[in-house]
Parts: C-alpha cells; structure tokens; sequence
C-alpha cells in the first residue's frame, strides 16, 4: 500500500470513531473550540480557504498540513469533496502527523508548525 493511501485509511478509520471533523464550517467550529489537534488542508484548496486556516491555526498553535486533494479526503471519510478536515482526537492526529512528514519526504507537501 502506498504511503498516501495509508494515511487515507487512517483518516477514515478516524472519521469511522468519530474523530474527525470535515468541512469549513465544522473544521472551524473545531479549531475555535480548541478540540482540533491536526487540521488537513487539501493542496486543491481555494487560497481563501488555505489563508483563513492557516491564520486561524496559527493563532491558536495548532498543526496545520497541506496533503492530498479534495476528492480524496472526502472519500476517505466517506463524504463528498471537502477541502479541509480536522483531527480531534491526540492519537490519531500523532499517527497521521508521523504518517505525513514521512510522505512529504518522497512528495511535495507543506508541513507548518
């Protein structure tokens, strides 16, 4: 299985407990509340949308990636095309944050901490 896909599977299995949130407005909702531990931007992301959350993590130091595409984060949760997606369980995001660094060793990707 190829890295990308693994971290895909992962992001599912964590929608599938419950512990992901997807979407602008419930990402957002996530980061404010202070339960979001690793937000997903989709690198086919509007750059609004990039910016806003990019400012917003930022703000409240929380680990923001640039990873994938739109299609496949939503299919991975099992939604339609979402552009943003955030971890909210430490576990998971851990897993996926070690899973995506290792990615972006071989593929272009933005990691900010």
């Amino acid at each position: 299985m190829l890295d990308a896909d693994r971290i895909y599977h992962m992001l599912g299995l964590a929608a599938r407990a419950g512990k992901v949130a997807d979407g602008g407005f419930s990402t957002e909702k996530a980061v404010k509340s202070g339960k979001a531990r690793l937000v997903i931007v989709t690198g086919d992301a509007s750059p609004g949308t990039a910016r806003k959350f990019a400012d917003m993590c930022a703000f409240r130091h929380i680990r923001i990636v640039t990873f994938g595409t739109m299609d496949r984060l939503g299919h991975s949760i099992g939604k339609l095309e979402r552009s943003v997606a955030a971890v909210l369980d430490e576990g998971f995001s851990r897993q996926l944050e070690n899973m995506i660094r290792q990615q972006m060793q071989t593929e272009a990707g933005t990691w900010q901490d």
